[in-house]
């Protein structure tokens, strides 16, 4: 069955539980609101911050939602979604993004990203943030050359917010004494929770009113069994109230109900 057969069935004028809602129409749950905060307050203060949370969490949802409503005139974002770029990348991104010409050779290159990266605030007027997404995943080498890049004027002035967003071995790896230096300069560290009960049940409704559905459509079991399978990860209920919602239009039902929402999980399970 199609997902537009079960947009059609439910009366959906879109599906729900998808990825494309803007940051202003994002389900808020505590920790999400928390974790925006915070960074919120990091960037303002051009600092290190470390967000961390289990996959499927909502940890790079909640990143962006908290520069999304940066004004481009005062404010200068440089997301970095795949550090598999290398330490080279690293520069080369932070140039490329600052409007520069990335210069060949590596000494360079950092001098020119670090010239940038002061002038994007002494010149232009406008405050830097260096999101760097799956940070968990960043090799020695680039933890490294990220701490000689907020090294440069760290101890007078930040020339730029950086936000280290990724699972919670980052935070563990930061703590090993070859990474001291850049550790101690973190500022801020949040690790983002899982959604409560009552979250999971408020998000699912959150989700299903965006789609134009704002009557009950599941039941308080069928939230309950997701919400338990998900451990209520944000990712984990958008697959399963998925799954639910195709379970339900497959038997014809009215409502998404406990027997959807085991279907569902046991789909799940056996992937």
């Amino acid at each position: 069955m199609s997902l537009d057969q079960v947009r059609a069935y439910f009366g959906f004028t879109k599906m729900p539980f998808g990825k494309s809602l803007p940051p202003s129409a994002l389900y808020k749950s505590a920790g999400h609101q928390e974790a925006v905060a915070r960074l919120s307050f990091l960037v303002s203060e051009q600092a290190i911050g470390v967000l961390t949370g289990e996959v499927g969490s909502g940890k790079s949802v909640a990143a962006r939602a908290a520069v999304a409503g940066l004004g481009p005139s005062r404010h200068s974002v440089i997301y970095l979604a795949n550090p598999a770029v290398g330490a080279r990348g690293l520069y080369t991104e932070v140039v490329s993004r600052l409007g520069g010409e990335p210069r060949f050779h590596k000494a360079a290159l950092i001098a020119q990203a670090t010239s940038l990266l002061v002038a994007e605030a002494s010149e232009r007027g406008r405050a830097v943030t260096l999101l760097v997404d799956e940070s968990h995943l960043l090799d020695s080498s680039q933890l490294e050359e990220l701490r000689l890049l907020t090294s440069s004027e760290m101890d007078s002035a930040s020339p730029f917010a950086l936000v280290l967003v990724g699972q919670p071995s980052l935070r563990a790896r930061l703590r090993l004494g070859s990474f001291a230096a850049l550790d101690q300069r973190v500022t801020l560290r949040y690790a983002l929770p899982p959604m409560s009960p009552e979250e999971t049940a408020g998000y699912i409704c959150h989700h299903l009113s965006q789609a134009g559905r704002k009557d009950t459509l599941f039941s308080d079991d069928a939230i309950a069994r997701v919400h338990e399978a998900a451990r209520g990860l944000p990712r984990a209920v958008n697959n399963l109230a998925r799954r639910a919602l195709v379970a339900a239009c497959i038997e014809k039902a009215s409502i998404v109900d406990d027997k959807a929402a085991r279907s569902a999980v046991a789909e799940v399970s056996a992937d």
